[in-house]
C-alpha cells in the first residue's frame, strides 16, 4: 500500500479527534467560559451540523484549486481554528473558532478519501479508503480520553493547541510528500444536486444514511444502556468504550478489504443485511459478558466498515463526479449520526432503552433495501 495513504489517513484522524474532543471537557469549558453545561454541548452541535453543511459547497467553491494545495489550505485553516479555540476570551468566540474548524474538517476528511483512492490502482480503492477510516474511528477511541488527560493536566484550552500544532505538522509532511494532482472541470452545487436525482446514486447515500442512523439510535445511549442491561459502571465502562473502538477501528479496513475482494456491489448488500443480523441479536447478548464482548464488538466493527464500501461503490460507478459524490457521502453520515441520535432519543421518551437495538435493527434493514435497489437500478440503465 502507497505509504502516502497513511499520512492521508493521519490527516483524517486529526480532524475527528477535533469533532469528539468537546465531549469530555464539558464541565471544564462550562466552568471557565461561565455558561450551562447545556450551551456548551451545543459546540458539539454546531461542529456536526457545519461539517454536513459546509462538505458540498465548499468543495464546489474550491472545485478548480489543486487538491494537494488544497488539502494543505484546509489543515492550516483547522490550525487555525483550533489556535483560535484555545485563546478563546469567551463562549461567542469559541463558537466561531469551532465553526471555522468544522469547515476545514470537512475538506481534510473528503479530500483524504478521494486522494488516497487516486494514488492506488482500482483494486486496491477499498482498501486505501479503508485505511483512511481507521484514521478517523481511531478518532474515536482517543478523541474523547486525549482531551480529558490533556485538559486535566494543564487546562481544556491545551487539547486545542496541540491540534493545531498536530495539523502543521501533518500540512508539512503532506507538502513534501504528497504529489500534485490534475486539476478538475469546475463544479458547482448544482452539479451537487445532479447526482441526488440519479436513482443508483441517492439510494447509495441512503445506505449510509440509514445504516448510521439505525446504529446511532443505540450508541448514542450505549451508555446506559450497558449500565442498565449489564451493571457496568464507572471506570469499566471506560475500558468498554476502549475496547468497542479498537473494534471499530477494525471495521474501517475490513470494509475496504471486502469491497476490494468481494467486489464493491456484492459488499454492498453483504455489510447491511450482516449488520441488521448483528443488531437484532443483541438484546439475547446480554445473558453472559463473553457473548456480550464478542457479539458488541462486532457490531462496532461493522459500523465502520459501510463508509469505504459506499465510497469505493460511489467513486466505480460514477467516477467523474466522484469527489462531488464522495462529498455528499460525507454529509450523508452526519445527517445520520444526527437521525439516529433523535431517533433513540423518541423510542427511549415512548418506549423502552433496551428496545433500541431492535428498532435500530428495522432501519438497517431499510439501508439493506436501499442497496438492493441501487444495484437494480444500475442494472435497468445498461443497455
Amino acid at each position: 500500500m502507497n505509504p502516502r495513504i497513511y499520512l492521508l489517513a493521519l490527516a483524517a484522524f486529526v480532524a475527528g479527534i477535533d469533532e469528539n474532543l468537546v465531549g469530555g471537557i464539558l464541565p471544564l469549558l462550562s466552568r471557565e467560559l461561565g455558561v450551562t453545561l447545556s450551551a456548551a454541548g451545543q459546540l458539539t452541535t454546531v461542529f456536526s451540523l457545519t461539517f454536513a453543511l459546509c462538505a458540498a459547497p465548499l468543495l464546489s467553491m474550491t472545485s478548480r484549486l489543486e487538491r494537494r494545495t488544497l488539502l494543505i489550505a484546509a489543515l492550516l485553516t483547522f490550525a487555525l481554528g483550533n489556535l483560535g479555540s484555545g485563546l478563546a476570551v469567551n463562549y461567542w468566540m469559541l463558537l466561531v473558532c469551532r465553526i471555522i474548524s468544522a469547515g476545514s474538517c470537512a475538506l481534510v476528511v473528503v479530500l483524504a478519501s478521494t486522494l488516497s483512492a487516486s494514488l492506488v490502482e482500482a483494486p486496491l480503492r477499498g482498501r486505501a479508503i479503508g485505511i483512511v477510516f481507521m484514521g478517523i474511528s481511531g478518532s474515536l477511541v482517543l478523541g474523547i480520553p486525549l482531551g480529558i488527560a490533556v485538559s486535566e493536566s494543564l487546562s481544556w484550552r491545551a487539547p486545542f493547541m496541540l491540534l493545531a500544532l498536530l495539523a502543521l505538522v501533518i500540512a508539512g509532511l503532506l507538502r513534501l510528500n504528497l504529489p500534485t494532482f490534475a486539476s478538475r472541470p469546475s463544479t458547482s452545487l448544482r452539479d451537487y444536486c445532479r447526482q441526488l436525482v440519479i436513482p443508483k446514486l441517492l439510494l447509495a447515500q441512503l445506505v449510509s444514511v440509514l445504516l448510521l442512523t439505525g446504529h446511532f439510535v443505540l450508541f448514542a445511549y450505549l451508555a446506559p444502556y450497558v449500565q442498565q442491561t449489564m451493571g457496568i459502571h464507572g471506570i469499566s465502562l471506560s475500558y468498554l468504550y476502549v475496547f468497542f473502538g479498537i473494534a471499530a477501528i477494525s471495521g474501517g479496513y475490513c470494509g475496504g478489504w471486502l469491497s476490494d475482494r468481494l467486489g464493491f456491489k456484492q459488499a454492498l448488500v453483504l455489510i447491511p443485511a450482516l449488520f441488521s443480523l448483528v443488531m437484532a441479536l443483541l438484546p439475547w447478548a446480554t445473558g453472559s459478558l463473553v457473548s456480550f464482548l464478542a457479539l458488541y464488538a462486532l457490531w462496532m466493527a461493522l459500523s465502520w466498515t459501510i463508509s469505504p464500501v459506499v465510497q469505493n461503490y460511489l467513486l466505480h460507478t460514477a467516477p467523474e463526479s466522484g469527489e462531488a459524490n464522495v462529498g455528499i457521502n460525507t454529509s450523508a453520515m452526519h445527517l445520520g449520526v444526527a437521525l439516529g441520535a433523535a431517533l433513540g432519543g423518541m423510542v427511549i421518551a415512548k418506549g423502552s432503552l433496551e428496545i433500541t437495538p431492535l428498532v435500530g435493527a428495522l432501519v438497517t434493514a431499510l439501508a439493506l433495501a436501499a442497496a438492493c435497489l441501487s444495484l437494480m437500478a444500475g442494472a435497468r440503465r445498461k443497455p
